[in-house]
């Protein structure tokens, strides 16, 4: 991922460094639970575990030499030990350590996500309570419908950040796993007890069953579910992109002293922060097919995952990182404008009623429904057309014959479309 999307803690957690010390890890634990079964004596396992050690540098340097990752690896742990060395990778084959490894890193990569999403659903939640009752038009097709509130909207957030996060946490559990089960998941060299202590050790799953990886199905899945996030964020975005527009002009990302919306238009103020993360979820979503793919591999394993997913387990996991940061910062300090949004109510003179007239002339009237929805699509077309006010079209029709001025005065108010908010609120656990 750019250096741009990067941000420092989730950054580190994919260097170079950090993936050797996981590895490292991994390694001192398979020797300190070949230990426990008396298979290494205790006193190696303790110097292992102490003076075992590695450089970028040098892991690098070997590489050159043996064009293989994790014996340049080992052969430069073995450097910093004595006879105890022998036991380094004892048993293993190197995807035990790799995957397991990986996992552990997933494993840190997901704490912070998982405090990113907290963050933002406590931001979402407290927007949707400040915003509760601010009525604004809900919107169908891009076209005035019904009032709503601009609280309700943030609510359904509220609800899909809360699927997300459920989703996120079954999904994380399956790649935060590892396995210690050797070249084909046989357990040939290697007993199962060793993978339950290195499992235990690391806080990592086990998985019932493995080849010479982990299932690829368990890191489709993970990535897919991180694409869902960046796609809700880019749903959020959208709408406020939306709402930005200068014809509605609802809401508006907040503009700094000192910024810049265009270098030839002064007056310009754009969502660029919204529009960013609109396409860093089409990058996210891109890599859901790579990880599809990454699922069919020959027998017991090939390296043809390999490259991709050094691609992009760490793209995914930063660009979600960014994207949950970046979304909360906006909508922290989001400009809402109540007073347009009752302005905007207007723009179509009253048409957002019509339904309430219509349910009106059924309801107590009595007049079936035919003739109920001629009547106020008649008026509904003379107020579009000749761009005035549809209640007092109302006011100068037959529809006056039906109702009294007390029922057209309860069909024009936007109060009855907010009555349940309240329970909506509630169901939702925002109160």
């Amino acid at each position: 991922m750019l250096e741009r999307y990067t941000r420092p803690e989730m950054g580190k957690i994919w260097s170079l460094e950090n993936k050797y010390a996981a590895w490292l890890k991994v390694e001192i634990a398979a020797t300190n639970a070949w230990a426990s079964l008396g298979e290494v004596p205790e006193a190696d396992a303790e110097k292992i575990a102490k003076n075992a050690s590695f450089t970028v540098e040098r892991v690098a340097e070997l590489e050159e030499i043996t064009h293989h990752d994790v014996v340049a690896f080992t052969r430069t742990v073995s450097e910093s030990l004595g006879d105890e060395k022998k036991w380094v990778h004892f048993g293993l084959t190197s995807t035990d350590v790799v995957d397991t490894a990986q996992g552990y890193i997933l494993k840190q990569a997901d704490e912070i996500i998982r405090q990113d999403l907290a963050a933002l659903k406590k931001t979402i939640a407290e927007k949707a309570i400040k915003y509760k009752n601010t009525v604004e038009m809900g919107r169908t097709h891009g076209v005035q419908a019904e009032p709503t509130t601009f609280g309700l909207k943030l609510a359904r957030w509220y609800a899909e950040i809360n699927r997300n996060i459920e989703r996120f946490e079954h999904a994380a559990k399956g790649v935060e796993s590892g396995k210690i089960s050797g070249a084909v998941g046989t357990f040939a060299n290697v007993p199962p007890a060793v993978e339950t202590s290195v499992m235990k050790q690391l806080g990592l799953t086990q998985q019932p069953i493995t080849s010479q990886i982990l299932p690829r199905d368990l890191h489709a899945e993970y990535i897919a579910t991180i694409a869902l996030i960046a796609t809700s964020i880019e749903n959020w975005a959208t709408e406020i992109r939306g709402l930005q527009r200068s014809e509605i002009h609802e809401v508006e990302e907040h503009f700094r002293a000192g910024q810049k919306g265009s270098s030839a238009m002064p007056h310009k103020r754009n969502p660029i922060g919204s529009e960013n993360l609109c396409g860093m979820a089409r990058v996210l979503r891109g890599e859901i097919v790579t990880a599809y793919e990454d699922v069919t591999l020959w027998h017991e394993r090939d390296i043809s995952h390999s490259s991709a997913e050094r691609v992009i387990l760490p793209d995914a996991t930063i660009g979600i990182d960014y994207m949950l940061n970046r979304f909360n910062r906006i909508l922290t300090n989001l400009d809402v404008f109540p007073e347009t949004m009752l302005k905007n109510m207007d723009r179509t003179y009253g048409l957002i009623y019509s339904q309430r007239v219509l349910l009106k002339l059924i309801d107590e009237a009595g007049l079936s429904r035919e003739k109920a929805y001629d009547m106020v699509q008649k008026l509904t077309a003379k107020s579009w057309n000749e761009q005035t006010s549809f209640r007092k079209l109302v006011e100068d029709s037959e529809i006056m014959n039906y109702l009294s001025e007390s029922d057209i005065d309860d069909a024009f108010d936007y109060h009855y479309h907010l009555r349940h908010v309240d329970d909506i609120f509630k169901k939702l656990g925002l109160e």
